[in-house]
Order: C-alpha cells, then sequence, then structure tokens
C-alpha cells in the first residue's frame, strides 16, 4: 500500500474512482507479501503489482467488476509453478486477494494515512473481510458483521491498545479488539489476517523504519552502519569522543549523537522493533548504556566482548541492580556464531541475529546469564 498511496490519492482528488486491490493470504509461496497493494482507476490505470505480473489481468478484470457493483470481494488466484519460475520462485501458490471500491471513508483516510507516513508515525489499516468462519453476527451481536469496514489506528504506546484515527467498523466492541490488536502487530512490525470479535480481519501495519542504535564509534561500527541502513534501519551512532563520532569515519549513520550513551538512551523512544548493539568493550560505557537498555522495550540488546569481559560486565551490571531476568536479554557476544573475524563480516553476524531475533521471535542460543568459561571472541564464534 505505501508504494501506491501517492497515486491513489491523487487519483481520489482528481475525483477518479479507484479500486484497491491487496493481498491478504499467502499460501505456499507467493511473489509478494501480505499487504501489497495494486490500484486501478476508472480510466484503467494501473498502480503496483500483487504478484509480479502473473495475475494481473485478472486481478484488473476483477477491479473493474467490483467499481461497477460497488462492493468488495475476495478472491483467490493460484500461481502455477511455470508462472512462479518466471518470477523468481521455485514453485507456485495462492494468493488471496480483497478487493474493495475506494469510496466512502476511503478518500480522506487516505490522505490522513498519507501524512502520517509523511510525518513517520506509527499506524495501521485494519479491514473487515465480513464474519469470521461459523459467525455471522459481530462482536456485541448486533447484526452482521460489516464487510468493507476500514479503520485507520494511530500508534499509542509500543504494544499498548492503538488510538482510531478514521473510520469505523461499526461495533464499538470491534473497534475495541481492532485497536488491541492493531497495538501488539505494530510492535512487533507484523501483517495478520484473523478472526477476531466474530469478524475475519485483515490488518496491516506501517512502521515507521527501525531503529538500530549502535554504541560507540569504534572501528567496527562503520561496517553495521551500512548494514543496518542497507537493511532498512535509521541508524543512530552514539558516542561521547568527538574525535571518534564523525560522520566521516562513519559515513551510513543517519545521526550521529555525541553524548553519553546512557544519557542518550534515557531520552530515545526506544520501541520493540529497535535495536541496541554496545560495541564499546569498555564498561564505563556498557554498564550505564546497558542498564538503560535493559528499561527499555528494544526487541534486541547485543554487547561486544569476550566471555570474560563478559563475566566482569554482568558482575557490574548486578551490582548495580539489574536482576536475571533483564539479564537473559542480553545477546552476548553478539552475533551469530559464523566465525566472523573482520569489521564486515560482524556486522553480517550482527544483523543476522537481530533478523532472526526479530522474524522468529525465539532465542537463537542460550541466554549468556551464567558465567561462562574461558575466553572467546568480542563476537560470537569471531576472533578474540
Amino acid at each position: 500500500m505505501r508504494d501506491v498511496l501517492d497515486r491513489v490519492v491523487e487519483w481520489l482528488d482528481a475525483g477518479r474512482d479507484v479500486a484497491l486491490a491487496t493481498v491478504v493470504e499467502v499460501i505456499r509461496k507467493a511473489p509478494r507479501e501480505p499487504g501489497t497493494t495494486m490500484a486501478v482507476s476508472d480510466r484503467g490505470e494501473i498502480a503496483g503489482s500483487v504478484s509480479g505480473g502473473c495475475v494481473e489481468p485478472a486481478v484488473v478484470e476483477v477491479a473493474q467488476e467490483v467499481l461497477a457493483a460497488g462492493r468488495p470481494r475476495l478472491v483467490t488466484f493460484g500461481i502455477s509453478d511455470d508462472d512462479a519460475f518466471e518470477v523468481g520462485l521455485s514453485c507456485g501458490g495462492t494468493i488471496r486477494v480483497w478487493v474493495e471500491p475506494a469510496r466512502g471513508p476511503w478518500p480522506g483516510l487516505a490522505r490522513r494515512l498519507q501524512e502520517a507516513l509523511a510525518a513517520g508515525k506509527a499506524v495501521a489499516l485494519a479491514r473487515v473481510l465480513g464474519a469470521a468462519a461459523g459467525d455471522g453476527a459481530g462482536a456485541r451481536g448486533a447484526g452482521p458483521v460489516p464487510a468493507g469496514a476500514v479503520v485507520l489506528l494511530e500508534e499509542a504506546e509500543p504494544g499498548g491498545p492503538a488510538r482510531i484515527m478514521a473510520g469505523s467498523s461499526g461495533d464499538p466492541g470491534l473497534d475495541r479488539e481492532l485497536a488491541r490488536r492493531a497495538g501488539v502487530l505494530l510492535a512487533r512490525d507484523e501483517t495478520a489476517r484473523e478472526p477476531l470479535a466474530g469478524a475475519d480481519v485483515f490488518i496491516q501495519p506501517f512502521a515507521p523504519p527501525p531503529v538500530l542504535y549502535v554504541i560507540g564509534a569504534v572501528h567496527p561500527a562503520a561496517a553495521l552502519a551500512e548494514a543496518g541502513r542497507f537493511l532498512g534501519y535509521r541508524v543512530v551512532v552514539c558516542d561521547p569522543r568527538s574525535p571518534f563520532a564523525t560522520s566521516e569515519r562513519i559515513p551510513a549513520a543517519h545521526a550521529i549523537a555525541r553524548q553519553w550513551p546512557d544519557e542518550y538512551l534515557s531520552g530515545a523512544r526506544i520501541t520493540p522493533r529497535d535495536a541496541v548493539c554496545v560495541l564499546t568493550h569498555d564498561l564505563k560505557f556498557d554498564v550505564p548504556a546497558l542498564r538503560v537498555a535493559l528499561r527499555s522495550p528494544a526487541g534486541y540488546i547485543g554487547v561486544m566482548g569476550s566471555r570474560r569481559t563478559h563475566e566482569r560486565r554482568l558482575a557490574a551490571l548486578r551490582e548495580a541492580g539489574v536482576g536475571d531476568g533483564d539479564l537473559k536479554r542480553l545477546h552476548a557476544p553478539i552475533g551469530l556464531d559464523i566465525g566472523a573475524r573482520t569489521p564486515e563480516e560482524m556486522a553480517v553476524a550482527i544483523m543476522a541475529e537481530i533478523i532472526a531475533s526479530r522474524r522468529t521471535n525465539r532465542p537463537q542460543r542460550p541466554a549468556a546469564v551464567p558465567a561462562a568459561a574461558g575466553g572467546g571472541g568480542d563476537v560470537a564464534g569471531g576472533a578474540a
């Protein structure tokens, strides 16, 4: 939706009739992920794609039918193995596409979504596809679930219920459930189609880029900043030492903060989508920064240093009042164990662990709270 939104707003502002076709479910593999949207105007103009070319003609035909009838439809398309191979997949799959006329609240809602994204807000779009399987009533039993309803929600507090900005499902109980679930999905940056309060709903988050906080403008920081930026993170490097914390040394950073890390992190609005990587390898930096990071909802907190160094760090953190429950969140030594040695390899190991932690939501190795014997590298599996 994000990539076609400007065209959609342009068409709606010009008074054109527009249909939106959104992938709401993928079975097996497909060229596009859930949330991918194609827009079709009443003049036959097309923006975006739902399958990389495999089923677009059929989707355009359905979009024209939806505009003529004025009612949304949920349509299933199969992608053959031959077509899948042409767009880079080893086998075909099935996509379910929600095709809706962008009428009613849509012109104003699309404009508000555009403004929210431009302002860097975390918002979610919820669509009611109909009644959940086996349930034809709304959340309060007040009547049929309103298929086609659309709601725009804004993140209030990370992980907490979202706030409705525009639109309504028509059912107060369902609206409350949409707000609750949208808050959870925004924190995880996950799209979902699921039954909710008697309705079949599709919720799509539009989160701002996650932030990669790199603590320490040390040698590996430049490669890590470059890798983080490439993967879509907003990279902030924090180090109070002016000779080190420069854009010349770390050109890929979006921002450089010349502050003590604990002071900077205390004022940052860290979310569960964000990652904190402590590279300073110095207890006077590490311990205060980690105390603050461990009080935050950061989705990933990793720290560089050998296992022997980490034993001393854990002892200092315990002395500072950090409990073992929080210490279990630490990834130390930082990064997946791939035998990394160069700064570039370290960056790959670190970003791989961040991705694995974010996407799989399970630990990649045992928690590093118990004191480990021996030395080891600064990065998991890396050189000492």
